[in-house]
């Protein structure tokens, strides 16, 4: 197995010391390059505008002496990429006719495929192009004869591998990526997912940023990958600098990007996700859309066939950044705009809401657990906003069989701290009168902890609650997250399924961790509200439904459902991207495997940070499967919640619709 047979197809971008007006040395460097990307398994690498003489050459361009050792560097580069997998892209002047284009020129094993040339000619400022070349739309034939073959010529040309699904190139030159609807726009609606600029690109002060903005913009307007290589080093500083810049990014993401000014020659190397772009574009019905709008204008786009050959034998360690996390900001820069506008559209939903109701009170359990901690500190902030008084959110801790006294404390330190109305309700005498009527073996004292013993419990709670604020004129805010719901871990309907308003329901376990953290960095709350929250977050994730046995040891959530971060990373990559579980288990692998390797969320302590093997992936991937699609009748019947995040949201209201009664046998299949 190898990234290709998990979808991905891996780019290099190519910044080579330039020989100015030296097309000879310029091939043996490209071709060094070449070779490079090729060991390192690339479907294809890119190098810059008119790279086989320089872009900088200016009247110099015009001479048959070097237009002729271009011509010559072009068969050897040909005759070099022989055997070799990349589909290649160099810039090169040629004449076609009486004129003379600025193009890229696409090379594989051995064949030149096609020429595209450029369609922009900029002519301000320190750029003269139109005093030397041609525009592709002055074109009168669309191939032209390079050797002995006759190769497809013009800008509706995209480059198909027959043996890598998805795998569609097409090419544009500088400053058409910078004009309001560059080429490549049309050549995405009709099919093409990598789109490659060759690009001169003098850099001036601020062009860096702006360029990363081009590039990273267009990719997620097109839904596409995008990779842009800049000349570098050894361009003509007579007037001008150059800082080698190339970039490949995939749907607005920069996966990689070269070290500006560098004096020696580079090779970036990212691995982007054709399966993504499939499905984006898929779901983007607008984008079909816009699609039929100008068919009679991408349906003449010519594809041109090549195969990579030896796709499995590629390495299989992907070349990109796989976040352990993936509802978490990781870097610190995104952490508190991401976890403030968490924050805001949790509380800018329960506030409508109670606007909505014409209710103003709140009745909310509250567990000493993290989820009813984050819903307790989203309800505080919502009446602080609308200026209610905390003493309307009226909180209840409700012990049952099983309720420790460390969180039991923990939940009247959290509701006196911060100033609701907190109350205790022990719901053991009326659960122990339905264990009763049942005629439950717990009632005739025998230990017997089943699911009825734990959803007497579960429903006691919630109706209790329920009752709870039709006595006191408000609504049941609840307190489920997006992880138990994916997984079925919630008690259905008289349970804590059920609730008038969840603010929880689109975010996960994991996410709720981190929000607390945040919560806790920012410094907001009382000493004994910060201790309280600490502890919770160290704590073992109960639902505190059992007794402890013998040894003392609590019952345990993860032990028997398995760890919530592999479960939200399962969640995300099935539910936003439809990915194959056997997709979904590699890059599991990729980020769970190596503790040391990749960026953990800057507020996780070094005891907060695990690793796990394939085999203990697999285990439990198998396990989300079943459960996800056993438990989709919880999800069909889940009360109102804002949706948070991308890919964050259960609700058949929003972005998830499934029938409850389908079986999770095709997804096991494709797992074994």
């Amino acid at each position: 197995m190898s990234v290709y047979s998990h979808g991905f197809a891996r780019l290099a971008a190519a910044v080579p010391v330039l020989a100015l007006a030296d097309p000879r040395r310029n091939a043996e460097r490209t071709i060094e390059l070449i070779r490079a990307a090729h060991e390192r398994d690339a479907a294809l690498v890119v190098f810059p505008e008119l790279g086989l003489c320089g872009y900088s050459v200016d009247d110099l361009v015009q001479q048959d002496a070097l237009l002729d050792a271009v011509m010559t560097a072009l068969d050897e580069i040909a005759a070099a990429t022989v055997g070799l997998r990349p589909l290649v892209a160099v810039g090169a002047p040629l004449r076609v006719d009486d004129a003379l284009f600025n193009c890229a020129v696409l090379i594989q094993d051995g064949e030149i495929l096609g020429v595209t040339p450029k369609s922009y000619l900029p002519n301000y400022r320190e750029f003269y192009e139109q005093r030397y070349f041609a525009a592709a739309r002055d074109a009168v034939v669309d191939s032209v004869l390079l050797g002995s073959r006759e190769v497809p010529f013009g800008t509706d040309l995209i480059f198909e591998a027959t043996d890598l699904p998805g795998f569609r190139v097409h090419a544009e030159i500088c400053e058409d990526g910078w004009v309001p609807i560059p080429p490549s726009t049309w050549a995405s609606l009709a099919g093409a997912t990598v789109l490659i600029n060759l690009s001169g690109s003098p850099v001036t002060i601020g062009k860096e940023s702006y360029r990363q903005a081009l590039v990273t913009g267009h990719s997620a307007r097109c839904v596409a990958a995008q990779v842009y290589v800049a000349s570098g080093f050894g361009e003509s500083t007579t007037d001008l600098a150059w800082d080698g810049d190339a970039l490949i990014a995939e749907n607005g993401t920069l996966l990689g990007r070269s070290e500006a000014f560098a004096m020696t020659e580079q090779l970036v190397v990212a691995d982007v996700d054709l399966d993504r772009l499939r499905q984006e574009r898929a779901r983007m019905i607008s984008l079909r859309d816009q699609v039929g709008d100008v068919a009679d204008q991408v349906r003449g786009f010519r594809r041109i066939g090549f195969t990579l050959g030896d796709l499995d034998r590629a390495d299989d360690h992907l070349l990109r950044a796989v976040p352990r996390f993936p509802f978490v900001p990781a870097s610190g820069a995104d952490r508190d705009r991401r976890c403030r506008e968490v924050m805001n559209i949790q509380v800018q939903g329960l506030a409508q809401r109670l606007r909505a109701t014409g209710l103003s009170k709140i009745v909310i359990g509250v567990s000493g657990g993290l989820d009813s901690t984050l819903a307790l500190l989203v309800a505080v902030e919502t009446f602080d906003r609308l200026g209610l008084p905390r003493s309307d959110i009226h909180a209840y801790t409700m012990p049952g069989f099983a309720t420790g006294g460390h969180t039991l404390a923990r939940s009247h330190v959290l509701m006196d701290s911060l100033g609701v109305s907190g109350n205790e309700l022990d719901i053991r005498p009326s659960c122990e009168q339905m264990l009763i009527d049942l005629g439950h073996p717990f009632a005739d004292g025998h230990p017997v902890y089943d699911v009825t013993f734990e959803n007497v419990q579960a429903g006691e709670r919630t109706s209790h609650l329920f009752r709870l604020a039709n006595r006191l004129g408000g609504i049941v805010l609840g307190t489920g997250d997006l992880s138990e719901l994916a997984l079925g871990w919630c008690t259905y309907g008289v349970g804590d399924q059920m609730s008038h308003y969840n603010v929880n329901g689109s975010v996960p376990k994991s996410l709720i961790q981190h929000q607390i953290r945040w919560m806790i960095d920012a410094g907001s709350y009382a000493p004994e509200t910060t201790a309280a929250l600490r502890e919770i977050l160290a704590d073992v994730i109960t639902p505190e439904l059992v007794p402890p046995g013998e040894d003392g040891a609590v019952q345990s959530t993860e032990d028997t459902v398995g760890p919530y971060e592999l479960h939200d990373f399962f969640l995300y990559y099935l539910t936003r991207f439809g990915y194959r579980p056997a997709k979904i288990a590699y890059l599991a692998e990729q980020a769970w495997s190596d503790v040391a390797a990749g960026i953990w969320p800057s507020m996780m302590s070094d005891d907060e940070r695990h690793a796990y093997d394939a085999a203990t992936i697999r285990r439990w991937l198998e396990v989300f499967l079943k459960r996800f699609m056993a438990n989709q009748f919880k999800r069909t019947a889940m009360p109102n919640g804002p949706k948070i995040g991308s890919g964050g949201s259960l609700s058949p209201r929003g972005d998830w619709r499934a029938p409850s009664d389908a079986p999770s046998t095709a997804w096991l299949d494709a797992l074994d």
